[in-house]
């Protein structure tokens, strides 16, 4: 998470909030949504979702100082809600959404369903949290945050262009994908907390110690 570059930034949000995350999310919608409600939705909240990076991304130090939180207590409590919705992608299970009615799809519901694994998806603002308290600089901030909106940038692109073919991919393929991710992406959990933990000095956490 010690990026140092803008192209060390862009992997790690890539990584946490990149396509391969936001299309089996828009997936699960694309089949209770007409094409065109689709695109509406994700330009919703590619919006909300730039909206929270720009404000965690240029108040970090700010945010983790007013609330007295440390480095290592960020990427703990991130790495652990992270870990549960990943467990509960595995389990076939959607923690923090709503299913909209099937009967009667509308944009809100759409909008909602996408809250925690794209617009606050915790590993993505926990990212850009400790990305941005790395250097007390704003130019640095910046291009974390750039970095970021980016990926948000790309991410809409690939739903834009892919919206008619997640229409037509079959429920049990996007399922089957989701628990494959949910796996990789509660690995990713683990680390973050592995890294929290080495970060406080707890004995045998360092992850580079175990090889």
């Amino acid at each position: 998470m010690n990026a140092l570059t803008y192209s060390s930034a862009f992997i790690t949000f890539f990584s946490v909030v990149g396509p391969p995350k936001v299309l089996l999310a828009f997936g699960e919608l694309a089949h209770l949504h007409g094409t065109a409600q689709l695109r509406s939705i994700a330009g919703i909240a590619s919006g909300a979702a730039v909206f929270v990076g720009l404000i965690a991304g240029l108040t970090a130090s700010w945010l983790l100082d007013l609330f007295h939180i440390s480095t290592p207590a960020l990427q703990l409590a991130g790495g652990i809600i992270f870990f549960l919705y990943a467990v509960g992608l595995v389990l076939g299970m959607h923690l923090g959404s709503e299913r909209p009615q099937q009967d009667a799809p509308d944009l809100i519901s759409g909008v909602r369903e996408l809250l925690m694994p794209y617009i606050v998806s915790p590993l993505a603002m926990t990212a850009v949290l400790i990305e941005a308290a790395e250097r007390d600089s704003w130019t640095w901030r910046s291009t974390v945050v750039g970095a970021y909106v980016t990926v948000l940038v790309l991410d809409l692109v690939c739903v834009l262009v892919l919206a008619n073919v997640l229409r037509r991919t079959h429920h049990a393929t996007i399922e089957l994908l989701g628990r494959l991710l949910g796996l990789l992406l509660a690995a990713v959990g683990v680390d973050l907390v592995l890294d929290g933990l080495t970060d406080l000095g707890v004995p045998g956490a360092d992850r580079a110690g175990a090889h």
